[in-house]
């Protein structure tokens, strides 16, 4: 039996360090399991493979989260429910990628810099405080929180589960669970 939902695209943005490959690798699982297709592309392994020629400045940056978009449109408009989970720190880029896929779902994954920096196990924002990373979202570089995303969601005192089943429960009363 096939899937004859239509596709959609969640796109999870947040600070470094916010939990939005967590939550959104917990999503995944439930809608698997609720018999939908779906792919993550999650920031860091996009990085590594589709836009490993990219470096961090602004132009890179804005580059990155047009390749994502572009995969997570052609997945989205084949039936697919296109996860994404990356920094993507420029509103204008997730306004452009908006604009190409017909269901965009953005989520803010609501963290703050003081809790993602209590978080950071590989120490990203201490050497982006000591200048070891230039142009490090947050740090020397800004963030544009969503104006008005579909999904907000506060991670503080709630449990990365917590956090995903209300995005699957967003879904669910929409149609795209």
């Amino acid at each position: 039996m096939t899937d004859e939902r239509p596709g959609c695209c969640l796109w999870f943005t947040g600070f470094s360090g916010a939990g939005k490959s967590t939550i959104a690798e917990i999503v995944v699982a439930e809608l698997r399991r609720r018999g939908r297709r779906v792919e993550l592309l999650d920031g860091d392994e996009v990085r590594e493979h589709l836009s490993r020629d990219l470096g961090f400045s602004k132009e890179d940056r804005d580059e990155n989260i047009r390749r994502i978009g572009w995969v997570a449109s052609v997945l989205a408009r084949n039936g697919v429910v296109a996860v994404t989970a990356a920094i993507s720190p420029y509103r204008a880029g997730r306004d452009e990628v908006r604009g190409w896929i017909d269901e965009f779902v953005e989520i803010h994954v609501a963290t703050t810099l003081d809790e993602c920096e209590a978080r950071d196990v590989k120490g990203l924002y201490a050497r982006a405080r000591a200048g070891e990373i230039p142009e490090f979202t947050g740090v020397s570089d800004p963030y544009e929180p969503p104006l008005a995303p579909e999904v907000r969601v506060e991670t503080a005192g709630r449990s990365p589960g917590e956090s995903a089943a209300e995005v699957v429960d967003w879904l669910a009363a929409r149609g795209l669970a």
